[in-house]
């Protein structure tokens, strides 16, 4: 397989009134075609940074982002992106919500076509029937899949997911990873997935990188097999276990609660 996402020594930093805050320190990172990446490491380390760059809302101080063989200079419409927040539009239907970015993106669908493309999505993940409701009608979980339908209604190359389970209760999240599994076997896509979550991870990711403290480099990387279809129930087996185990000791490293030496 080839790379689809390639991050090339990428340096960035925010400027403050006390002077430029380093967030990403020559941060290399490589996604292949289909595959979905799991990004955890400590709060502020700059995961949401990544995120914006990848989509190309922002450009690096230095070092590269590349998308498909092509650097990213620029938004990209072969990108969608779900956050933790749904960000509905509460005048909107839940039909037209899921339909907002092919009203935007060049050459998207049209008419019918449109409307049976949303509808689609909507029965993939549960929603059939839901389609004219208002946001405010639906429960939190029920919010984030149609987000999910909205991030995938225009077929992106690359689905970036900003922690979107991060707010929900444990057995909505937990409902949410298998949906976000199976709809990825029915709608190809590259995935970068944002978590806090080490069990989300393992169970979303066929890679998970732990990205170091602020600022941010690429510490380690787990490669987890995939050919086989995933099920709530690996999350309680010893692999898993021992999976978890080695992805907290990252942590700690990146957080600097555990010298590498130690920790490895």
């Amino acid at each position: 397989m080839t790379a689809l996402i390639e991050i090339k020594g990428v340096r960035h930093a925010y400027p403050t009134a006390a002077g430029p805050l380093p967030v990403l320190d020559g941060l290399e990172l490589s996604v292949e075609e289909g595959g979905f990446c799991a990004v955890v490491g400590p709060s502020g380390c700059g995961k949401s940074t990544l995120t914006r760059l990848i989509a190309g809302l922002m450009r690096p101080d230095e070092g590269e982002v590349w998308l498909h063989g092509e650097r990213v200079r620029g938004p990209r419409s072969t990108v969608g992106m779900a956050f933790q927040n749904p960000v509905l539009l509460e005048w909107r239907s839940i039909l037209k919500n899921v339909m907002l970015p092919l009203e935007i993106v060049p050459n998207g669908l049209k008419g019918e076509a449109a409307k049976d493309r949303a509808r689609h999505l909507l029965s993939l993940v549960g929603l059939e029937g839901f389609e004219d409701k208002r946001p405010s009608e639906l429960s939190g979980g029920m919010r984030q899949r149609a987000s999910l339908c909205r991030a995938l209604v225009h077929q992106p190359e690359v689905l970036i997911l900003d922690e979107p389970f991060g707010a929900l209760d444990a057995f909505t999240r937990e409902d949410l990873w298998q949906t976000m599994h199976d709809l990825k076997a029915k709608e190809p896509f590259t995935g970068v997935l944002i978590t806090h979550d080490l069990r989300e991870s393992i169970f979303l990711g066929d890679q998970v990188v732990v990205l170091s403290g602020r600022p941010a480099r690429t510490q380690y990387v787990m490669t987890i097999d995939r050919s086989a279809p995933a099920n709530l129930e690996e999350l309680y087996t010893a692999e898993a276990a021992e999976r978890l185990t080695i992805l907290r000791h990252q942590i700690e490293i990146a957080q600097g609660r555990v010298p590498e030496e130690v920790a490895s």
